[in-house]
């Protein structure tokens, strides 16, 4: 075999550190058209581009508005120089690229706007580090069945805490009331003051609809509760699965596996998301909790410092037995408290 002959092509140098050196200096994508995030699949997000004040509001982020065109479904991956910033569902991001929402097309993000609000979980109890859930939100919708499967209050109240944590709005929404009264768990939640609606099978949701238009609303609960019934009845077309609840554990099965942010007919925005089992509070601190309580917080500076609000040196109970406040926001309080510790299912 004739021995091969090497040239000057053949030799591959590495160039050296100073041949090219490296610059802070990123673009900054003046071009880039804004984006709503509605889906997260696997290093893919689907983002909606194109005229949607609801979606979109004002971020001062200098990114263009998109077009004036119907608004279209974007494919895009995550640039490079964003690093390891999460990207979620209910995100406003910017764009660049192929921004067409043709078949086999893919726009890169490019930049994450300010969040107006974040909700958010951890693995556990004992894990400080957040986990995104859902960005963007103005209300958490606290889905609960009366039966089949019977209500947890102890997850309830963590879901609670959790939407004081991300400093957004709350709504109790019970379900399945042709099979249960809801009269015990309305009282129950009273002393927080928490906002309630319920619904049957086939019942009216207009007062749902009024509460959901023109805003962007996260579904929240355990599987089975009726969430992705409840889409389904609210938004034609959307096509949730929907599955039965277990007669021997009485849980349900996962059936929505990503959130997804769907568009309402009357304005705004629904965020499914996937059922739960646990939702960690580790990385949420006391006073997230007591911020939620104004009649209480003041008299909670007179506590010991470290107080955890649940032993017998606390302020508060001093301030509740001369006639401050009212004993059931005390006893509220203390129950979202003993939330932040154990486990979720009762």
């Amino acid at each position: 075999m004739r021995k091969r002959q090497y040239d000057e092509d053949d030799v591959r140098v590495r160039p050296g550190k100073g041949s090219r050196p490296r610059t802070r200096i990123r673009p900054a994508h003046s071009e880039a058209v804004e984006g709503f995030v509605v889906a997260v699949d696997r290093g893919r997000y689907t983002c909606l581009v194109g005229r949607d004040e609801v979606a979109l509001p004002s971020s001062g982020g200098g990114g263009r508005r998109g077009r004036d065109a119907e608004p279209v479904l974007v494919v895009a991956m995550k640039a490079r120089e964003l690093g390891r910033k999460g990207i979620v569902v209910g995100d406003r991001v910017a764009l660049v690229g192929d921004v067409s929402g043709q078949p086999d097309t893919l726009a890169r993000i490019v930049r994450v706007e300010e969040r107006t609000s974040m909700l958010r979980r951890s693995a556990d109890d004992n894990d400080e580090v957040e986990r995104p859930v859902v960005a963007n939100a103005h209300q958490l919708v606290i889905v609960t069945a009366l039966a089949d499967p019977p209500p947890r209050p102890r997850m309830i109240d963590r879901l609670l805490v959790a939407a004081f944590d991300a400093d957004i709005e709350s709504l109790l929404c019970l379900t399945k009331s042709d099979l249960a009264p809801a009269d015990e768990l309305v009282a129950f939640y009273a002393p927080l003051g928490v906002p309630y609606l319920v619904v049957s099978k086939g019942g009216p949701l207009d007062e749902l609809r009024e509460r959901l238009t023109g805003r962007i609303s996260v579904l929240v609960g355990h599987s089975g509760v009726g969430k992705s019934t409840l889409v389904n009845a609210l938004v034609p077309n959307a096509g949730r699965a929907v599955s039965h609840v277990n007669a021997v554990t009485g849980r349900g099965r996962h059936t929505s596996t990503s959130a997804v942010a769907l568009r309402l007919p009357e304005g705004g925005w629904i965020i499914d998301t996937p059922g739960v089992r646990s939702f960690g509070l580790g990385h949420v601190a006391v006073e997230n909790v007591l911020v939620a309580f104004p009649d209480l917080n003041e008299a909670a500076v007179a506590c010991p410092k470290g107080c955890t609000h649940l032993g017998d040196d606390c302020a508060l109970d001093r301030f509740v037995a001369e006639g401050h406040a009212d004993p059931a926001r005390l006893e509220s309080l203390r129950r979202l408290l003993t939330s932040r510790e154990g486990s979720d299912d009762d």
